[in-house]
Formats: structure tokens, C-alpha cells, sequence
């Protein structure tokens, strides 16, 4: 069986870090579990995001970009 990682958005990166860093410092001092718990979770979303970013499909548009990038590159030798 094949896994298919989903591509997720780049806000969900900065949502999840933001997240974290808020539970890390805010909710932790105020309830610990809480503050454990939620950084877990945030923590889980930035694994998701890094692995999505590693192993998630490529649009169409990147690859335009790059092809963009490839012709002008040759375009200067």
C-alpha cells in the first residue's frame, strides 16, 4: 500500500509554530496539562507540515516557476 501525503498550505506551518510557542509560554504557566497537551498537538501539525513539504506532490505552478527559472538561466550563457 501507498501512502499519498496530502499538500497542505504554509499557514498551517506558521499557525502550528505560532501555536506552539504561545502553549509553550502562555497556557503552560497558567494549566500545565493543558499547555502539554496543546503543544502536542501543535507539534503533531508541524511534523504534518514538514512531512507534506517533503513528500507532498508538486502543483503544476511550481513547476512552471521552475521552468521559468531554467530558461533564463540558459538564456545568460
Amino acid at each position: 500500500m501507498k501512502f499519498e501525503f496530502a499538500p497542505l498550505k504554509g499557514s498551517f506551518m506558521i499557525i502550528s509554530i505560532v501555536g506552539f510557542i504561545i502553549s509553550a509560554v502562555w497556557v503552560y504557566r497558567k494549566s500545565p496539562t493543558w499547555g502539554f497537551a496543546f503543544c502536542l498537538a501543535f507539534a503533531m501539525m508541524f511534523v504534518a507540515s514538514m512531512i507534506s513539504m517533503t513528500y507532498g506532490p508538486v502543483s503544476d505552478r511550481e513547476l512552471h516557476i521552475d521552468e521559468r527559472i531554467k530558461r533564463k538561466k540558459g538564456k545568460r550563457k
